[in-house]
């Protein structure tokens, strides 16, 4: 790992424009469970599959279950940053660090300070009702009883794409934009087999494609480096 890490290291200094792209494991450091792991929130025993309640039919038809699940499960407001968290923060503020781009839901890149954040997958940490758009923040939700409700009696739904719900189209043309322009895109904590969100990494253009992953990924064969560890690890001995 060592010899790659220096690779990487060295890459990071010539580039000028990168862009990072993470999923669950960049959070999972933090103490987040992931999804598909072994110990992940669909392996938890419900009434319900976890992919049934994080549906928007789900959510319409059971908001009652639904929001069970979510102020069980989705809560990360206690959870803190970690190590890559904190290191993308300060590539950013270098001026090399263009975007971050990730999968996850729980706010702790922005938590950690960093500002040019695309959420593909939307953010528990933005809510609004459904009647009127009022917005509310996540500390509200998760404080409610039940059913969260808006002053003016609507349903409030968290800022998040559920199974059956579209990618926000101006999130996902920005990041497509931003990897486009990157030099280096560095892929990392995703095994980069969700849709549409591992289509992505096929608009890059640029010359360090970087794959950071514990598991085998689809696109291993197409990198310029390839790390089998924790990104932790790895953005700790950088």
């Amino acid at each position: 790992m060592e010899n790659s890490i220096e690779k990487l290291r060295k890459i990071i200094e010539k580039s000028t424009n990168i862009v990072f792209f993470g999923g669950a494991g960049v959070s999972t450091e933090s103490g987040i469970p992931d999804f598909r792991g072994k110990d992940g929130l669909y392996h938890l025993k419900y009434k319900y599959p976890p992919e049934e309640i994080l549906g928007i039919d789900f959510f319409l038809n059971n908001t009652e279950e639904f929001y069970q699940f979510y102020k069980d499960k989705m809560n990360s407001l206690e959870y803190q940053p970690s190590i890559t968290h904190y290191k993308l923060t300060k590539l950013e503020q270098s001026g090399k660090l263009k975007a971050i781009i990730t999968q996850n839901i729980d706010g702790l890149h922005q938590k950690a300070g960093s500002k040019n954040v695309y959420e593909l997958h939307g953010s528990i940490m933005r809510n609004y009702c459904m009647e009127c758009n009022h917005f509310y923040d996540a500390k509200h939700v998760f404080e409610s009883r039940g059913v969260p409700k808006c002053k003016c009696g609507g349903i409030i739904k968290p800022d998040v794409v559920l199974y059956g719900e579209n990618l926000d189209d101006h999130i996902l043309l920005n990041s497509i934009k931003k990897i486009i322009n990157a030099d280096t895109l560095i892929v990392g904590g995703t095994s980069l087999t969700v849709s549409p969100a591992n289509t992505l990494i096929q608009y890059f253009r640029g010359d360090n494609l970087v794959l950071i992953n514990q598991d085998e990924t689809p696109f291993d064969h197409i990198a310029n480096i390839v790390i089998h560890e924790k990104i932790g690890s790895v953005f700790d001995n950088l």
